[in-house]
């Protein structure tokens, strides 16, 4: 049995062939050149997705479903994106013109952030678990949301904005026009603004960190800057990092009270620092979520299925729903 999860992107499409073992077995992108009609933008999904089935050397009729993680809020009943401002997409029926160009009757959609969350629940961090939240630490903070064995979705489809809640009132503004979102303190651009106005700090005061070398000779602050320093026994990288953990496990022991999955897997870049991040993470959550050391407690996890959630999340759409 094949699967194709097709990863719709602002910059790139990815596609890829997934087995029963949740591998890909075959891989290809092609430039999404968003603003065009989207009709011309469905004619290259196919192709794709009809170049490899031809690499991985089997027919269309073998393949026994598609699936497609695209950004926006979607409608898997309809098959269209609802919106995708990046795409410029308004209930554009992306399924039902899919199905015109491909012989693959079963196909479905989801917003990537809870394809990943799905391909991270079916066959990665959260493989074995029927409730899981993968949370995303990138550019923003995002995720999904899987409650016994299924996406959560809400009813307008517009569920899973995890890095929305505030944990902060009246706090850091947020791009959505709130103040005090959990994705402006915990996201890598979060991180990032708390090393710059920490190295501000000691510039002021005198005070020598390693975050400034390694700042200069990298160019630039990055999500690492702070975690680097930490590792080196550096105290000001030490008080950002704190604080970060602090607020990114506020935000975690929130999804914890609130919906008590087995297991919260952390993607994106700041999962980069793996098993050192759970470990300081993980104390803070126990201290802070409900019932904790009484009731059994959710296990965090690094997401393991990288770059390639979307493609096998996608793939695995309607997979135990």
């Amino acid at each position: 049995m094949y699967r194709i999860g097709i990863d719709l992107g602002g910059t790139n499409i990815a596609a890829g062939i997934v087995n029963e073992q949740y591998e890909i077995l075959a891989q290809e992108s092609t430039p999404t050149k968003a603003g065009r009609p989207g009709e011309e933008i469905v004619s290259d999904m196919a192709a794709l997705c009809l170049r490899l089935c031809a690499k991985a050397g089997i027919s269309e009729s073998e393949v026994e479903s598609l699936g497609i993680a695209s950004p926006g809020v979607v409608d898997d009943k309809l098959g269209e994106v609802i919106v995708a401002y990046n795409l410029g997409f308004f209930h554009f029926p992306i399924i039902p013109l899919l199905k015109e160009k491909l012989n693959i009757s079963t196909m479905h959609i989801a917003n990537d952030a809870n394809a990943a969350a799905w391909g991270e629940a079916i066959a990665g961090a959260g493989k074995g678990s029927s409730s899981s939240i993968m949370v995303t630490l990138g550019t923003g903070v995002g995720g999904g949301i899987i409650l016994d064995n299924k996406l959560l979705t809400g009813f307008n489809e517009g569920a899973g904005e995890l890095g929305h809640m505030v944990i902060q009132a009246g706090g850091r503004p947020c791009t959505c026009g709130r103040h005090g979102c959990w994705e402006t303190y915990s996201s890598a651009t979060g991180l990032i603004s708390m090393t710059k106005e920490k190295l501000e700090a000691c510039e002021k005061e005198g005070r020598k960190t390693l975050m400034a070398d390694i700042a200069a000779e990298r160019g630039k602050v990055n999500g690492r800057t702070a975690f680097d320093a930490k590792r080196r026994g550096d105290e000001a990288a030490d008080e950002v990092i704190d604080e970060y953990v602090n607020y990114l496990a506020c935000g975690i022991a929130n999804l914890i009270n609130a919906f008590q999955p087995e297991v919260i897997s952390i993607g994106g870049g700041i999962s980069n620092e793996g098993q050192y991040l759970i470990d300081l993470l993980t104390p803070v959550v126990r201290r802070e979520a409900f019932g904790s050391g009484q009731i059994p407690e959710t296990e965090l996890r690094i997401a393991q299925l990288r770059n390639n959630a979307g493609i096998i999340g996608a793939a695995l759409l309607g997979v135990g729903q």
